[in-house]
């Protein structure tokens, strides 16, 4: 595969007594999405938090662009690059568009607190409710706000869950075309964790399925099959 950005080996996590990854590996490339693929409650939102920084894995390694990482926090990691939309979004509901946007520049250094074009011309709905209050939009606009205000931070790895989850067919087609525009750019490595499979299949580049904790699978797209990775995930 392509030189990774980034390299995860062994990670573990725990919530309390409960252990939740079990010496999962993964790795990510510029211009290339990686889908982390399985059925609900198999750690896939529990790693992009280890990966993230928002909660701290139990053990393992990860080294972003040859660096290791240390069990670092969330902003620690958004400084070298990471950039998470949760599941859920996390938007800001009483804050504008334009101060949701501008959450992102705590982790920039002062002359880059500006919103950059391509922010609208990846999402031009964006532009037209810059004074309209995140809480006010649809599931799908505040969808296109969260991967926005990411973007904002310029990473060099963008964490993705379930950006399809509860949004209407129109605006998961269009963050499907950002997602291709992004990895097009080939300055960024993308981990997509995604329920729906034609979607993911689409995007895909590279596949982990992931089941109680570990890796079940994982290969590229010219490794796996459309149906043996339909199997490995739903069963």
């Amino acid at each position: 595969m392509a030189d990774s950005l980034l390299k995860a080996q062994g990670l573990t996590l725990h919530y309390g007594g409960s252990q939740i990854l079990r010496g999962v590996d993964v790795s990510a490339a510029k211009g290339q999405v990686t889908c982390v693929m399985g059925t609900n409650g198999v750690g896939k939102t529990s790693l992009l938090k280890a990966l993230s920084g928002t909660h701290p894995r139990s053990g393992g390694s990860i080294t972003l662009d040859g660096e290791a990482v240390e069990k670092s926090g969330a902003h620690a990691l958004a400084r070298k690059g990471v950039a998470y939309v949760p599941q859920g979004r996390e938007i800001f509901p009483f804050l504008t568009v334009r101060e949701n946007l501008e959450t992102g520049f705590a982790c920039l250094p002062k002359s880059e607190h500006h919103i950059p074009d391509e922010i609208f011309e990846l999402f031009p709905i964006l532009k037209d409710f810059l004074a309209r209050r995140g809480g006010d939009l649809s599931g799908g606009q505040q969808q296109q706000l969260a991967i926005a205000r990411a973007l904002i931070t310029r990473p060099k790895l963008l964490l993705l869950d379930e950006p399809t989850e509860g949004i209407q067919p129109n605006i998961i087609k269009q963050i499907g075309k950002v997602i291709e525009k992004l990895r097009e750019r080939g300055d960024m490595a993308i981990i997509l964790v995604e329920q729906f499979f034609d979607f993911a299949h689409a995007l895909g580049d590279r596949f982990v399925v992931l089941e109680r904790g570990a890796v079940k699978l994982t290969g590229g797209r010219d490794e796996i099959d459309a149906a043996t990775l339909k199997e490995a995930v739903s069963v």
